[in-house]
C-alpha cells in the first residue's frame, strides 16, 4: 500500500478511467524522467521487465535511467487492451536506437495492478524487440508527449 495522497483515476476502472491511466503513463514515460515516472508506482512495487525483476521504487529509477542511458530517442506508444477492477492490460511499441545508430522498434504487453490509492503495485511486461532502418520509424515526434493529432497504435500497421 502506497502512503501517498490518492494519484486518480482510481480503481476500480471503467474504459474511460483506464484510457485516462494509460494516457498518463505513455506521457510520463515518454518524458523520460526515471523519478517522475516512478511516482507512479508503490514504494514497494514490484516488476518483471523482460528477463529483469525488480523490487521498490529506487530500483525502478535506477532500472530506468540504465534503459534510457542505452535506448536513445526513445518514443513510446500505449493502448488499452483490457481492464477489470483494479487491473489493466496495455499493448504498445517504441522505438529508439543504440550508440551504434541501429535503430529498433520493441513490441509488448504489460499487465497492471493497482492499490486502491491508484499506485501500480505490480506491473510484468513482456517485450520484443525488431531491428529497423531509420526510414522505416513511425514514431518520430520530438521529445515528449506523442502529439495529440499523431496516429493511435491501434492505427499504425506493424
Amino acid at each position: 500500500m502506497s502512503s501517498n495522497a490518492p494519484r486518480h483515476p482510481l480503481p476500480p476502472f471503467t474504459e474511460e478511467t483506464a484510457r485516462q491511466k494509460v494516457q498518463m503513463a505513455e506521457d510520463a514515460w515518454n518524458s523520460r524522467d526515471p523519478e517522475r515516472v516512478a511516482l507512479a508506482y508503490t514504494e514497494d512495487t514490484t516488476w518483471r521487465n523482460r528477463a529483469e525483476f525488480l523490487r521498490g521504487r529506487r530500483e525502478v529509477v535506477e532500472f530506468l535511467r540504465r534503459k534510457w542511458n542505452r535506448e536513445l530517442d526513445y518514443r513510446l506508444q500505449k493502448t488499452l487492451w483490457a481492464f477489470h477492477g483494479n487491473r489493466i492490460a496495455v499493448r504498445f511499441e517504441y522505438e529508439y536506437r543504440d550508440d551504434s545508430g541501429q535503430w529498433y522498434r520493441a513490441h509488448g504487453n504489460e499487465n497492471w495492478e493497482f492499490d486502491e490509492l491508484g499506485y501500480m503495485a505490480r506491473r510484468f511486461a513482456s517485450i520484443n524487440d525488431q531491428p529497423i532502418r531509420e526510414e522505416e520509424r513511425k514514431f518520430d515526434w520530438p521529445q515528449g508527449p506523442r502529439p495529440i493529432d499523431g496516429p493511435r497504435l491501434a492505427e499504425v500497421d506493424f
